[in-house]
């Protein structure tokens, strides 16, 4: 029996915050994790696809008598 209650307090308890389930309440003093910035663009391969089909449209109309 004091092993289980041992346990409990050894691994802390799990809360819920924000709709998350965090491990425990400590988990909010963790520090942050670093993510490394991408690119400010986020839509590069759809403008890149735009650019070749207008470049494959124009060059179907120029082929055309």
């Amino acid at each position: 029996m004091a092993s289980v209650a041992c346990s409990a307090l050894l691994t802390g308890c799990q809360t819920s915050i924000g709709g998350q389930t965090l491990p425990s309440a400590t988990y909010l003093d963790d520090d942050v994790q670093y993510f490394p910035a991408g690119p400010e663009f986020k839509l590069t391969n759809q403008v890149e696809a735009a650019r070749r089909y207008k470049a494959e449209q124009e060059r179907l109309r120029s082929d055309l008598p």
